[in-house]
Parts: C-alpha cells; structure tokens; sequence
C-alpha cells in the first residue's frame, strides 16, 4: 500500500506469482482455511477496536458494524468468550496437521497459541482486573485508528457520511465502556489485583484527563475541517459534539475514580510478571526456548560488546572533529558521553523543525535504497511523519508507527514522533546525527516500508497473522507480532550501516553511526532489564540508574540530588523507558531477539541464494510471512528460497 493509501500495481509479476503459489497450498486445508475464517471473524467480532486497527470491514463486510462499537469487558462476555475459545481450540487441535500445506499447519500453530493466550490471560490471570491502561488508551485509539482509515475525498476532506456515523456511535459507547472499566478494577482491587501505582498516575490519571480533552475538542474540530462544505456536516457534526461531550465527562469521572480509589492505594511495585510467567510468555507467546534466567544471564556480554564498538565509534569521530579527549580505559565513557553532549548541540529549534528533519532523512534513506538496489521500491513511495497526539504520549516515547489498516485499501501509516514541547534537553536527543537511526526503524526499511509490502502481498498472509491478542499495544497483549514486527525494524537500523557499493561504511555518517549504535545497546540491554524487572533480579530504581549509565554513558544514581541538567535529561528517559518496560512484560526484549533471529535465517539464507539477488529475494520472503515470531517459519521460508533460489 503507498502512503496516499492506493494499492500497489496488482499486475506486479512478483505479487501474482506469490499469489498464485498461496492458493495452490490453499487447497491442502484439510479444512482448515474455514476454521480459520471462522476464527479471524469470530476474533474481530469481540476485538472491534483491533479489528478497525486492521481493517476487519475490509475483510469482511460484515465487521463494518463493529468499528461503531467497544470490547464487552464485562464478565459475562468474557465467560462465554472463553467458552467459544475452547471450542475452536478443540477444532484447531483436532486438524491433522500432517495433512495440512505448510502454511496451514504453522497457521494451526500459531492460533492455538493465541487461543491458550486468550485463555490464560482472561481466565487465569485476570488480567482485566488490572488493565487499566487498556481501558485508557483502547477508546481513543478506537476513534483515531478509524479516522485513519476513512475515505480520502479530495480537498482534504475525509469520510463519507456513514463513517463519520459509525464513528460517533463508538464515541457514543465511551460511558458505558469506562463503566464497566472501572466496575472490572474495583473487582481488581477486592481481590488483590490492582494495577501498579505508576500506572495509576501516567495512565490512569494523565491520559484520562488527555482524552477527555481530545473528546471534547480536539475530535470535534478536525471532523469540522474533515466534513467542510459537505452536506451531512452539520448533523453529524452536532451529534459528534454532544456525543464527545459525554464521552469527555465519563473520562473526567473516570478519571476521578482512579485518583480516589487506585491512587490511594499504598505505593508498592505491582509491575512485575514473575518468572513462571515469563517463561510460559517465552514459549507461548514469542516462540522462544529460552529461559528469563537464561537471557537475563547470556544478556550482559552482548551489551559490553555493543558498548565497546559504540566507544571505538565515538574515538573515530571525535578525532574527526578534533576534539582532544582522552581514550585510555579509564577515560573511554567519559568521553563518549563528551562525544554524544557535542553532537547534541545540533539540534531542532523546535518541534516542527524536529518533524521535518524526520522527514528529509526518512526521503534520504528511500535514496540511499534505491541508489543500492536493495528493495524494489515504488517510484510513488511516500511516508508521513507527525506530532503523537496528546492521549498516546504516555505510551509513546521518542516515536512509534502505525500502519494503515491492512485489510483495506485505504487509509495512511502514521510516523509518530513524541514532541519535546519545546524543551532543549529533550530537543538535544532528537539531534541531527540521532534522526536517522529512529527514522530507519520506524519508516524506512523498517516499519513503514515493512507493512506496506506485507499489505501488498496480504492475499499470501492468513488473517490469522495479523491478529494481535488482548489488543494492539498495551499492557494486556500477546507481542507475539512484536518478535517479527520490532525484529525486522532493528535489523534494519543496522542493515543500513552495512556496506554497499561505492559505500563501505553504508548510510550512516560516523556520526549518525554512533547513534545507531546506542540504539542497539539500549535494545541489548532491554533483554537484562526486562527479564531482571519480571523475575525480582532488579528493581525498578536499579533499572533506571543502569539504563542512564549504560546507554547515556552516565553515572551515578538518578535519585540524587542536584544532578546536572544532561543527568536530568537522561534520567526522565530511562524513567519512561523502564516504565514502559515494566508495564508490557516481553515486549521490550523482541527487538534483539527478532533481530538476531533475521541474522541467523539470513546466514541460512546466503547459503542457498548469495549475493545480492538473494539476499533482495530473503528479505522479501522474510516480510511475506507476516507478522508472528520466525521460530513458526524458518524451515518453510528455506524451503521455498531453495526451490527458487533466483526469482
């Protein structure tokens, strides 16, 4: 899909042949294709909110319903949920999977995986006891992702008449939504199971009042700038009104139950996942054979190495600057952090300025691709970068991207760039030799680039890929997507450091390469955060302090008094990264681990197919096994390079 939302040429040889091969494997389904068409629908039907992530209308009209509504989160749903899961678990289960294509059986696996998934998050663990962030964030998103994918009717006009219904009656669903939230966390409580206090506080108490804001204001203005001159406007526009004013004073009530019954709660950590569960996670979830134990221990010499190669690269380019530091073993940190404090100076004057840097390095990356013939790039490819709206900024730190619902043809793919509001700490790490290492992992080649060559080719990708148990992103998902999807997008930070013709030190600047390379430490290091936050190997306080002294080249505790300001600046990032961390248990560690998994495939991959050739043919059989942990596919990916090894 291109970034106006056209489909890419259907008469594209490449995505003919793909499509061709996947119904010829279709036909050994040993039934399993209607189950799990049955399941994908049956999923979206009680998931809307993912569903309008996706684009469920697109797959099946009959879930145009559901993006006019919000999950049942009340017990009742949820019991009868868990019983259909059973069911069609048993069904799945009771496939022959020697009978099935290669492609049905690793989609047989991977739905009974999240089937088990679902089961033990809502019937074990409770998890929507605690949930609160999902219950924050899932209406919003809700009406964002939505408004993403309405219809494009020129002169920036978005939206026919029935969208903008649809969307209004989801807003119209927000009171009775956060009423069943907050009968759910009251439940949480009385049984123990409140969520963390830090929660409480971004989530429950800032977000909440964020969203009431974007109700009540926000959403009504831009659908007057979306619906200007059409003839439904001011109907619509009167029912969105009243409607997002009720929707923003059930949030402010929302938000003052969570104040009076959760942030009264005494201040203990209740974040962690426990080792049991992080090892089921492990196998369940990401397809990963590893132990907590085990990563958190085999962890440390992968960062010391990435630490040590981000040193020799800061020597490189100090001696290019000219700057007399010193880089005996004593002295190497010290002057890296001097290193990063001088590329800092260079920076945005604000965050519009911020913005359009993103967007001119994300153009330079396309370049650099197309010069080097590494994907076969649309000469209408584009990508669009904006400011993270107010609601996500607490989930939201640096950047993030969301695709254009990949079941339709409409719609764009959302770069996401948290602004610094004007704060000059903040404005320095968004520096001009920083940009492009974020812009390679959110646009291109990483995720950008990566969903819209799935969604070109998703009549190849089963729906059942796409799915993303508990939600999109949040506290109560699966992240079996994540391995794949966050794998891909680290791997192609580093893809463009490595050497092309004429470019032996690929890409990157020597300064820009630095900065690659402290993305890697930081998501090296994630793999012992995360693992020693969710097993009680490192407490939240210790975590932050590592973080700050392992990735900003910094000691010394963040609780201290009269720290500097670059200390400071330091500090509240790593304080919101190992928030993050410790509120979506697994997440933070599939970037290393799905990286490391594309190296290894690859080197299988070089094996069959050298050169460049091959390795343009591995990284496109890569994307179109859609997004689930490569464990479920690398011997059919192998397979299929091997029997056309020169496509």
């Amino acid at each position: 899909m291109s970034a106006d939302g056209a489909s890419l040429p259907t008469s594209d040889p490449e995505a003919r042949r793909a499509t061709l091969a996947h119904e010829g494997g279709a036909r050994r389904t040993g039934g399993g294709e209607e189950l799990e068409k049955r399941y994908v629908r049956e999923f979206l039907r009680r998931h809307p909110v993912v569903s309008t992530y996706l684009g469920g209308a697109g797959l099946d009209p009959g879930l145009t319903a559901a993006d006019g509504t919000l999950r049942d989160w009340s017990p009742a749903a949820l019991t009868a949920e868990a019983e259909l899961w059973r069911s069609l678990r048993a069904s799945f289960a009771a496939l022959p999977a020697a009978e099935l294509s290669p492609r049905h059986r690793i989609d047989r696996e991977v739905a009974l995986h999240q089937l088990d998934f679902m089961l033990h998050q809502d019937q074990e663990r409770k998890y929507w006891q605690r949930s609160l962030d999902t219950y924050v964030n899932e209406a919003f998103r809700g009406i964002d992702w939505y408004a993403q994918g309405m219809k494009d009717l020129g002169s920036d006009r978005y939206g026919t008449e029935a969208q903008w219904r649809t969307a209004t009656a989801r807003v119209a669903a927000v009171p009775a939504y956060l009423d069943q939230a907050r009968r759910n966390l009251e439940e949480g409580v009385r049984a123990g199971n409140p969520p963390d206090w830090r929660m409480v506080e971004r989530d429950g108490i800032k977000s909440s009042e964020a969203n009431a804001d974007y109700f009540e204001k926000t959403l009504p203005a831009m659908a007057a700038a979306r619906t200007q001159g059409q003839p439904f406007a001011e109907a619509v526009l009167g029912d969105l009104r009243a409607r997002g004013t009720e929707a923003a004073r059930a949030f402010r009530v929302f938000r003052d139950f969570v104040q009076s019954a959760l942030a009264t709660l005494p201040r203990k950590d209740r974040y962690a996942f426990g080792e049991k569960e992080y090892d089921w996670a492990l196998r369940n979830n990401l397809n990963v054979p590893s132990t907590a134990a085990e990563l958190y221990e085999s962890s440390w010499p992968v960062v010391q190495e990435t630490r040590r190669l981000m040193m020799d690269v800061a020597e490189k380019v100090a001696k290019k600057r000219g700057m007399s530091l010193a880089w005996d073993e004593a002295q190497r940190a010290a002057s890296t952090r001097a290193v990063l404090s001088a590329l800092g100076e260079d920076h945005p004057r604000s965050d519009d300025e911020m913005v359009r840097w993103y967007h001119e390095t994300a153009l330079r990356l396309v370049q650099f691709a197309r010069d080097h013939d590494m994907f076969d790039i649309p000469a209408d490819y584009k990508l669009e970068v904006t400011v993270t709206p107010p609601p996500l900024e607490a989930s939201i730190d640096g950047a993030a991207y969301y695709p254009a619902p990949p079941f339709q043809s409409s719609g764009v793919g959302r770069f996401y760039v948290t602004p610094t509001k004007g704060d000059p700490a903040r404005l320095a790490e968004a520096n001009r030799a920083a940009i492009a290492d974020l812009s390679a992992h959110e646009g291109f080649p990483g995720h950008d680039w990566h969903y819209k060559v799935m969604t070109r080719y998703r009549d190849r990708i089963s729906p059942v890929r796409w799915l993303t148990p508990g939600e999109v992103e949040g506290s109560a998902s699966m992240w079996e997507d994540s391995m794949a999807a966050e794998g891909w997008a680290l791997y192609s930070e580093a893809l463009m450091a490595e050497p092309q013709a004429g470019a032996p030190d690929g890409f990157y600047t020597p300064e820009e390469r630095l900065y690659q390379l402290q993305g890697q430490l930081y998501r090296d290091l994630r793999v012992r955060i995360d693992t020693g936050l969710h097993t009680g190997r490192l407490g939240f306080d210790q975590a932050v302090d590592l973080f700050s002294e392992i990735v900003d080249f910094l000691p010394g505790s963040c609780a201290a008094k009269d720290l500097s300001a670059e200390k400071t600046a330091s500090c509240d990032s790593a304080q919101r990264a190992i928030f993050r961390y410790s509120k979506w248990p697994t997440q933070a560690i599939t970037y290393r681990l799905g990286k490391q998994r594309i190296l290894d495939l690859r080197a299988r991959a070089d094996q069959i197919a050298p050169g460049p050739q091959g390795r343009r043919r591995f990284h496109l059989l890569f994307m179109q096994q859609g997004t689930i942990p490569p464990g479920y596919f690398e011997d059919v990916l192998l397979a299929e390079l091997k029997a056309n090894p020169s496509r």
